[in-house]
């Protein structure tokens, strides 16, 4: 059975051949498909496609076809709220998932509240009530971390400096999840010895960086952290270098790295995630490449990990639910989960009765070396037990 994805109106749906949603599990989902975060989350969207509609291929989980029901909110609260209903009450969706801005987050997590669905955060930032002592209802795959990234990230830039001494800045887009990041790291930074500098907080229609980057500069900063969407992390750094400043900048993987790191070819440019780059040539990356191929996705296979991770979970918890899955085996299974993810990450997604988010965040840092000319490992798997 394939699945497919076909915008219509404000919904997408998928699902194409003869199941209906009592010989289904119906998954449903909101997610940002138009509008200007779709970037982000539309190839995490068709890789959870593709990835179910092999599932459905190999003849489903537990003997039933799985049922995808897509629709697009637009990263607009009212919509995501609207779509959430629809799924849970018309589509009778088991289970739910967000793929959007976190402004969608509230009315979607009323909503998994009300009908008692458990609700599956994917591709977008995991929201605190994944972490210990987690909420019953909501988990989360994306390998975004608030908190955890800044640490790590602060961790890698100590271990680079060697002992030298480290004045850091920070670069964050006006927008409460990435200032309020930026705020845990200018608090963590001198309790691990660095001088922190201040946070450049620059609004999202920015059309020159040069001011922020040249207040980064004329501080004396020879590290800059950005935690930010891409177009601020990159920006920002670009600016930096047009003014001739020659330190070290670190910044989250989003899903434009691995290509941008080609491009710029800066080797003190360094950037830190949960995923491992394509350019690892993994045997599951070639998986991905090839079903993307096949199915005829206009994204690269290199965008699509948050959303085959996603589904390799989302398989592993209907399996553990049974056949005749209610909502309730469903947390069951979900609450006690651990998922290989076949080195796309530096270990497992294990979910327990308490952490929805995962029992050990890991961390990969790469940047461009000229001398291979090539992306290469800066640190390798390093993780922190989240608690």
């Amino acid at each position: 059975m394939r699945l497919k994805i076909a915008l219509a109106a404000a919904s997408i749906v998928g699902l194409a051949g003869s199941a209906s949603a009592q010989d289904a599990y119906v998954i449903g989902v909101t997610a940002a498909l138009t509008g200007p975060p779709a970037s982000t989350y539309a190839p995490a969207m068709d890789a959870l496609r593709i990835y179910l509609d092999g599932v459905n291929a190999r003849g489903g989980v537990n003997g039933k076809q799985i049922k995808l029901v897509i629709q697009d909110d637009s990263a607009e609260p009212s919509k995501a709220v609207a779509n959430a209903k629809k799924l849970v009450s018309q589509d009778n969706a088991i289970l739910l998932v967000n793929a959007s801005l976190s402004s969608t987050y509230a009315p979607v997590v009323a909503e998994s509240r009300n009908s008692k669905t458990p609700l599956l955060f994917a591709s977008g930032v995991c929201p605190k009530d994944v972490y210990p002592p987690a909420n019953p209802l909501q988990f989360c795959t994306t390998a975004y971390a608030s908190s955890y990234d800044s640490r790590a990230a602060l961790t890698f830039v100590k271990d680079q400096a060697k002992g030298a001494p480290v004045k850091i800045g920070f670069s964050a887009m006006a927008i409460p999840l990435s200032r309020g990041e930026m705020e845990v790291a200018a608090k963590l930074a001198p309790e691990m010895g660095m001088t922190a500098l201040g946070i450049e907080v620059i609004p999202p229609p920015t059309p020159d960086y040069t001011p922020f980057a040249t207040k980064l500069k004329d501080a004396g900063a020879n590290w800059v952290f950005s935690w930010a969407p891409w177009v601020t992390q990159v920006r920002t750094f670009e600016a930096l270098r047009r003014l001739g400043w020659q330190g070290d900048y670190i910044t989250w993987a989003h899903l434009e790295a691995e290509g941008e790191l080609k491009r710029i070819k800066d080797p003190k440019l360094f950037v830190i995630g949960a995923n491992a780059l394509f350019d690892d040539a993994l045997p599951e990356q070639k998986v991905i490449a090839e079903a993307a191929k096949k199915a005829g996705s206009k994204y690269p296979p290199e965008q699509m990990v948050e959303g085959w991770i996603a589904g390799m979970v989302i398989e592993a918890a209907l399996k553990g639910a049974g056949a005749k899955a209610t909502t309730e085996s469903l947390l069951q299974s979900m609450s006690n989960l651990k998922v290989d993810l076949k080195g796309l990450r530096g270990g497992p997604i294990e979910w327990t009765k308490d952490n929805h988010f995962r029992t050990k965040q890991f961390y990969r840092v790469y940047k461009w070396d000229p001398a291979a000319s090539r992306i290469a490992i800066a640190k390798d798997w390093y993780s922190y037990d989240v608690k």
